[in-house]
């Protein structure tokens, strides 16, 4: 009588959101205490690179003129312009050298909060890109919560991925005091899971 084989893992990978110095300290577009995601994320990612997991790190790439800045009728400061200090990850990130950038928000017609928006290099959909390395789970860290992190991660669950939400490494804009409780509830209400602490096993 043959064994039943093991059901396979799930293969998980991590993505990190919008960790640029445009969104934190003293940025263009600060979210209040942005800079508190950068121990944690940094511990994710050792954890991701010792458990041999894929990292991707999305970025906002906007061109000078776009719908997205509030002088060309948005709701934005302008914030991540392609190429300059303000769109660089920020310092203290520590990305592997194979870290898989998302560039997102390049369209000067859309905003492009989700990374589920974006390219990978060669122009492949982050979807596409995930799939292709067999990734089932997900686990989301960055700025913002009621931005970046809910669209990405709303976006993540309809294209049919298991997504965990890093909450000790996020955080939030809250132009309304109750903006990342509202988001958490959503993204939770969508199917994610809050987790904090670890990552790994799906």
């Amino acid at each position: 009588m043959s064994e039943t084989p093991e059901p396979e893992r799930p293969r998980w990978a991590l993505l990190v959101i919008d960790v640029q110095n445009d969104f934190c300290d003293g940025g263009a577009l600060a979210v209040p205490d942005g800079n508190r995601v950068l121990e944690p994320l940094n511990r994710y990612v050792e954890e991701a690179v010792a458990g041999h997991a894929p990292v991707y790190a999305s970025r906002d790439w906007h061109p000078a003129v776009t719908s997205h800045f509030a002088q060309f009728g948005g709701t934005w400061p302008v914030h991540c312009v392609q190429g300059t200090p303000g769109a660089h990850f920020h310092p203290q990130l520590r990305l592997p050298d194979d870290a898989v950038v998302v560039t997102k928000g390049d369209d000067p017609g859309l905003p492009g909060y989700s990374a589920f928006d974006g390219r990978v290099p060669g122009g492949v959909s982050l979807a596409a890109d995930l799939r292709a390395r067999g990734v089932t789970d997900l686990y989301v860290g960055g700025l913002a919560t009621d931005y970046c992190v809910k669209h990405t991660v709303l976006d993540g669950l309809a294209a049919g991925f298991h997504v965990a939400v890093l909450e000790d490494a996020i955080a939030g804009v809250n132009v309304q005091p109750a903006d990342s409780s509202a988001a958490l509830a959503e993204m939770t209400g969508g199917g994610a899971r809050l987790v904090s602490g670890r990552v790994g096993g799906g």
